[in-house]
């Protein structure tokens, strides 16, 4: 390619390296990609629920004691990883005995979560599993083996408490009670809101910007990470009509071309807006974003 081409990353870029970035920013195949950064979403910790999850802590409520509430934690996503690092920290500093999460499964969804988690200064280290499932729909499966047999023996399998945002699928507490289960399989889960997400103010305003100093290049992507901002996305590039809330039919010639991250966002853009993504990666993964991107891209080539 003999420029550049624009990527906008519609998240925040982590720190302190981007595996999306140091991805992007190497040539291959090709392809040469110039990445940017432009953050949506503004999170804020949800009080009750952190709370509730504190209060469960602070009794010893999640354990492989049959007495316990609790036999295990779920997380798919950094946010809820940060409720739990920030409430471990408040409890280390008053209570000597503090941790005791270190006997139980920890599942989580994929790499980023993963190194999240292993980042919680606890000590025993979290027993963490599930870093290679990718999605939610996955990990409940491979749940339903890992559990049964970490608690195998018991009469019911304890439940799993999973910490979440406002916004989320269902899939993994679907796939985990399926009426197609033996009673002996189900796994209950319980649901906990810790946090919560909105649109940053200053997002539209960035976003237009960037479109505005790419405008004239000949191609050029967008990577929406959420169902979250999509209308503010869709409005700035003059995809949707106002009249009616939905897309606007893809003019022929564009030069700006849209990812999701994985079929959560996809099908939000399908049902809210009529919109269908050029692409929807099958791993929500820098690799499976790469892959996806450049497949599609592979004609423009010629």
């Amino acid at each position: 390619m003999s420029q550049m081409t624009p990527i906008l990353f519609l998240k925040t870029r982590s720190t302190p390296g981007d595996a999306y970035e140091e991805l992007f920013v190497t040539e291959a195949d090709g392809f040469t990609f110039e990445p940017t950064f432009v953050p949506v979403l503004e999170h804020r910790f949800d009080d009750v629920g952190m709370a509730r999850v504190r209060t469960l802590l602070q009794t010893k409520s999640i354990g492989t004691n049959p007495s316990c509430d609790y036999g295990g934690l779920i997380f798919t996503s950094q946010r809820a990883v940060d409720v739990l690092a920030k409430l471990v920290q408040d409890e280390r500093s008053c209570d000597g005995g503090w941790p005791h999460l270190q006997d139980v499964p920890v599942y989580s969804v994929g790499p980023a979560t993963t190194r999240a988690l292993r980042a919680v200064t606890q000590g025993p280290p979290l027993q963490i599993f599930g870093e290679h499932t990718g999605n939610g729909e996955s990990l409940a499966h491979f749940i339903l083996g890992h559990y049964g047999d970490w608690y195998k023996g018991r009469p019911s399998l304890p439940p799993l408490l999973f910490l979440v945002g406002e916004q989320r699928r269902d899939i993994i507490p679907r796939v985990l009670s399926g009426a197609e289960l033996h009673p002996m399989k189900k796994i209950r889960v319980e649901e906990v809101v810790v946090y919560g997400t909105g649109e940053m103010p200053a997002f539209r305003d960035e976003f237009e910007q960037l479109l505005r100093k790419t405008a004239n290049r000949s191609a050029r992507w967008v990577v929406v990470f959420s169902p979250s901002g999509c209308d503010s996305v869709l409005g700035a590039l003059d995809m949707l009509d106002e009249a009616s809330g939905k897309a606007k039919p893809k003019p022929p010639g564009r030069n700006t071309f849209i990812a999701t991250i994985g079929p959560t966002t996809c099908d939000y853009l399908k049902r809210k807006f009529h919109f269908d993504a050029d692409v929807c990666s099958e791993h929500p993964s820098p690799e499976g974003v790469w892959q996806s991107i450049t497949h599609f891209s592979k004609p423009l080539l010629r």
